[in-house]
Parts: structure tokens; sequence; C-alpha cells
């Protein structure tokens, strides 16, 4: 069964595969983040929702692991279209938004805008 990624909660089910091999320059976004909360790093946010964005792929610890089936650049804005793998094997298809806001902080938004969240880079 394939649905559309665009549903509250669905958007963050973020991950990937089977993008062409590129550089990280090409992709300056790729690391850990936590949701709508500043990374401490020492260890004492460790229930805060965290996201890791790969050159191939994006893990939440809340929704999975998506496969990135492709990603177009458009200034500050980072459309990634996304394959997701959830519960019970469901297979979800959309596109997300990442929009650089500074070099720790991201906006995140599903197609439909009807989840967003920000993502604060962890660093280490």
């Amino acid at each position: 069964m394939i649905k559309s990624l665009g549903a509250l909660g669905v958007a963050l089910l973020l991950g990937g595969i089977g993008t062409p091999a590129v550089a990280e320059d090409d992709f300056p976004i790729t690391g850990t983040y936590t949701e709508n909360q500043v990374c401490k790093g020492d260890g004492s946010d460790a229930s805060v929702s965290r996201v890791k964005i790969g050159l191939k792929e994006i893990e939440s610890s809340v929704f999975g692991i998506c496969t990135i089936r492709n990603r177009k650049r458009d200034g500050s804005k980072f459309h990634v279209n996304v394959e997701c793998k959830g519960p019970g094997g469901a297979v979800m298809v959309g596109e997300v938004t990442f929009t650089i806001r500074d070099a720790n902080t991201l906006d995140f938004a599903d197609q439909d805008n009807t989840y967003k969240a920000v993502l604060h880079k962890c660093q280490g």
C-alpha cells in the first residue's frame, strides 16, 4: 500500500537511499538534530526526538527510516523526496522541505505544511 507523506506526524518519517553519490558540500545539512529544542550535547536531552540527516537516508527516532529518492536545492531550501516504510510495512511517499535558518538550525515542513518543526544541530 502506498500513501502520501503529508499527514501530521507521518511527515517526519525521514530516511533515505538511492540518491546519486554527491559530496556533503552539495547537501550541507547532514548531521544529527533535536526537534524543537536546542541540542545540549551533554546527554541530558536524551528523551528529545532526534533526526539524523545523511546523504542517502534520514532517520527519525520517532518515526523510523526513509529513503531519499531525490533532492533539489533552491537557495537556502532543500526539497527532498522520500519513501518511508512505516509500522506494519506501509510505504509512504512524499516531499519534505528543510530550510536553513543558520549554521545550526533548520526549519522542517512536510509537503502539505501539516507538520512543521525546528531542528537544532547537535555538535560532535
